[in-house]
């Protein structure tokens, strides 16, 4: 009788630490939307997440989610999403983590480790589009509790209404640079693309995807109207004046009417809810050189 009794016992096992560990997944997603305390690991999401009123939920972030600026200075950075480890993460005894896919998506093997952990966790598709900010918006609203989604939705519609078509768009070209040893042009099927057409223009480029390195001969083959790029790549050629020296951008429209513009990066590459507002602004910037 003994011996039966403790192979039902080991047989149980398993079904009892199944319990537990349902048990603890409750209990941490047992606080009500104001008590949770936070991770991000994605820019779009930060923003996301903050307004829709969370902010001072969010104990830990990565390092793109620069925005808003309480993120920036009152939230602890944990590094690239690539790198960020899993002991990093528990340290900061989060009830949940929101992360995104992609290159600048968690690694593989941290994923794994959070889908086996007792923390509420999801990684969310992000599309580079209107409407994929939106379904965006409303899944990360949905996670995390908040209510009401819909007015950061109508935000990006109203600041959209503001951007004005051109009777010619404009060719633009998207450059990111880290100094003049590293300088990519965008694509197609890129996040710059995307922006340059919400506001009203249209990529130089249309032979490749994604991003490849800049040459002087893609420079002026290209021919665009307009340059764009991020401000602090264009700080760390030397402004205006060192971008001007990279061979061939003086001999396009763009480099002879020093047609250039910077924009904050996470403004413009996010796709958050500040896509309509980064729209109309490239929108306002693009018509101040146009013919």
């Amino acid at each position: 009788m003994k011996t039966k009794r403790i192979v039902w016992f080991i047989a149980l096992l398993p079904l009892f630490f199944t319990a537990c560990k349902n048990a603890n997944k409750e209990h941490n997603t047992d606080k009500t939307p104001a008590e949770q305390r936070i991770i991000s690991l994605n820019g779009a999401i930060t923003e996301i997440i903050s307004d829709l009123g969370y902010a001072h939920q969010l104990v830990g972030r990565d390092a793109t989610s620069v925005y808003p600026e309480y993120a920036k200075d009152s939230v602890k950075e944990l590094g690239h999403p690539k790198s960020i480890g899993m002991e990093a993460l528990l340290d900061l005894k989060p009830d949940m983590i929101l992360a995104g896919k992609g290159d600048m998506g968690i690694s593989n093997d941290l994923e794994k480790k959070l889908r086996d952990a007792d923390i509420k966790f999801k990684v969310f598709d992000q599309e580079y589009s209107v409407e994929g900010t939106k379904k965006l918006i409303r899944s990360v609203a949905d996670f995390v509790g908040a209510d009401e989604p819909e007015k950061l939705i109508d935000r990006i519609d109203e600041d959209l209404a503001k951007v004005n078509t051109f009777d010619h768009k404009p060719k633009v070209l998207f450059i990111y640079a880290r100094g003049a040893g590293t300088m990519m042009v965008a694509g197609k099927d890129t996040q710059m693309q995307s922006i340059i057409e919400l506001a009203g223009g249209q990529n130089a480029v249309s032979e490749f995807k994604d991003f490849k390195p800049l040459t002087a001969e893609a420079l002026v083959e290209a021919d665009p109207d307009d340059f764009l790029l991020f401000d602090s790549g264009l700080e760390s050629l030397g402004g205006k004046t060192g971008l001007l020296k990279v061979p061939g951008v003086a001999e396009t429209k763009a480099g002879k009417n020093k047609a250039i513009i910077a924009m904050n990066g996470g403004l413009i590459a996010n796709f958050g809810p500040r896509v309509g507002k980064a729209a109309a602004e490239l929108n306002q910037l693009l018509s101040e050189y146009a013919e």
